[in-house]
């Protein structure tokens, strides 16, 4: 008979460490008592296994979980999560004439121009803005030309007289988002004597 490393029979301990282990991760992912028994039953030994299965809408249908807990297993069991339980952060690499809607995110098509509207919203992709530092227009978060950050078309006015007075390019629409509309009409009040 072989003894493990406690001295007990091996035959004797109910659990070995591996599936016990499994269990363990299963029911704190969420997974039920007879979930996991069905996982075990059907030949699901180690983290490796769910290879096999390959995706969350099959451990559902496998184990009767919820989708939730079947994609947190899932992403467990490929390694998604690290050790501190925190996801890891998906880096994604794109193309620089990649153009994505400012609004719903979506990748447009490669006959795209400026100006035109997403094919998934239909709202302008790149809004084409003034900028408030040179005067150049263009699409995008940044102007082409002096490279400052552009503010909405609506406080463009209050952008100018900022530079007007001064304030720095690079610090202007943190000024502007920062403020308080009664600060904001303060400002206009004195735009209008320009």
């Amino acid at each position: 008979m072989e003894e493990t490393i406690s001295g007990a029979p091996a035959e004797a301990q109910p659990d070995s460490g591996g599936t016990k282990v499994l269990r363990s991760i299963l029911r704190v992912k969420g997974l039920s008592p007879e979930q996991i028994d069905r996982l075990i039953e059907s030949g699901v030994a180690g983290r490796d296994d769910f290879a096999q299965i390959g995706d969350a809408g099959t451990l559902v249908e496998m184990t009767g979980a919820s989708r939730d807990v079947a994609e947190r297993v899932m992403a467990w069991a490929a390694g998604g999560e690290s050790k501190g339980g925190k996801p890891v952060t998906e880096v994604v690499v794109q193309s620089a004439d990649v153009v994505l809607c400012v609004h719903c995110n979506t990748r447009q098509p490669k006959d795209y121009k400026s100006g035109d509207l997403c094919v998934a919203c239909g709202k302008q992709a790149e809004p084409i803005l003034a900028c408030f530092w040179c005067g150049a227009i263009g699409p995008g978060k940044y102007c082409r030309r002096c490279g400052a950050e552009f503010v909405p078309t609506a406080e463009l006015e209050l952008g100018i007289l900022l530079k007007r007075e001064g304030v720095p390019k690079d610090d202007i629409p943190q000024k502007l988002r920062g403020m308080t509309q009664a600060e904001k009409d303060v400002l206009w009040g004195r735009a209008r004597h320009y």
